[in-house]
């Protein structure tokens, strides 16, 4: 595939671009975040009156275009100059400009995030469709992150597009050859799914949802199958370190449900990253 800048741009500048690119992605990614598992729900109460025989529920008319962004508290809506990425944030000291009422700090860290790890994926992958593959990626995992945090979601809207664009990268073996991208979301969803049914079958519940399936189905679309040891034993880990910190520190209790689609998302991209000197590591401790 064509390199997408020229060859004689300096790194930095290349990851500066990136980074900036990254900061209004992550804006954008925070309106997903809380509006896309809102759309999700008023389309499940429409599909439930329709069956039903009952006209839909009435309400305002949501994506993730309209209305434009205003305050929870007060209903100020957003001006541009309140907008800009981390800064507005800052300058406003976390407080909408209106009612004073706290704005969460996880916007500026969503967008914050989503900067650094476009910045680093210049820095790794160099100028090209590698670079851009990844930070697509980047920001899907980012969104998935949280919307399964806030409502233990999945949604199919990002995961199987996800699935298909790996796929489609891979045609040019930008992360790996299409055979192993193949192969690695077929045993990505077919792995997740053989745990859920031993585990229901022998417990009687469900320890798993279907999003997280499709969801390591597409992270072996992308990084091909090779990938998806490392990237199950790091996320089993990860969700067990931070399992056992909820119940031991937070004094969670043990029947409250985890969301596991973060853990996978942060293995996945501990795998785009350093995927093969992890698994070198770890074969060598075998």
């Amino acid at each position: 595939m064509p390199d997408l800048f020229p060859a004689d741009l300096p790194p930095a500048m290349f990851a500066l671009i990136c980074a900036v690119l990254g900061l209004l992605v992550g804006s954008f990614l925070n309106v997903v975040i809380h509006r896309l598992p809102m759309m999700m729900e008023r389309d499940w109460r429409n599909h439930c009156a329709e069956l039903c025989g009952q006209a839909p529920p009435p309400h305002e008319p949501l994506s993730l275009a309209r209305p434009g962004s205003r305050c929870p508290a007060c209903g100020h809506a957003i001006t541009a100059l309140e907008n800009i990425p981390v800064l507005s944030w800052l300058f406003l000291h976390g407080r909408c400009s209106a009612c004073a009422a706290p704005i969460s700090p996880r916007y500026p860290l969503v967008e914050a995030t989503s900067g650094l790890l476009s910045a680093l994926a210049a820095f790794h992958f160099g100028y090209g469709w590698a670079a851009a593959a990844a930070m697509l990626l980047i920001w899907s995992l980012i969104a998935l992150t949280c919307i399964d945090f806030d409502s233990q979601l999945l949604p199919d809207a990002i995961t199987l597009p996800l699935l298909w664009a790996g796929l489609l990268f891979n045609l040019f073996g930008t992360f790996a050859d299409l055979q192993s991208a193949v192969i690695g979301a077929v045993c990505g969803y077919l792995a997740l799914w053989s745990v859920y049914w031993v585990f229901k079958l022998t417990t009687g519940k469900e320890g798993m949802g279907y999003g997280d399936f499709k969801l390591l189905a597409a992270l072996g679309a992308w990084l091909g199958w090779e990938m998806l040891p490392l990237t199950i034993l790091l996320s089993s880990l990860l969700g067990a370190v931070v399992g056992i910190a909820l119940i031991a520190i937070a004094k969670r209790g043990r029947s409250v449900p985890i969301p596991f689609g973060p853990y996978l998302a942060a293995a996945g991209l501990l795998a785009l990253f350093w995927g093969k000197p992890l698994t070198r590591a770890y074969l060598s401790l075998l």
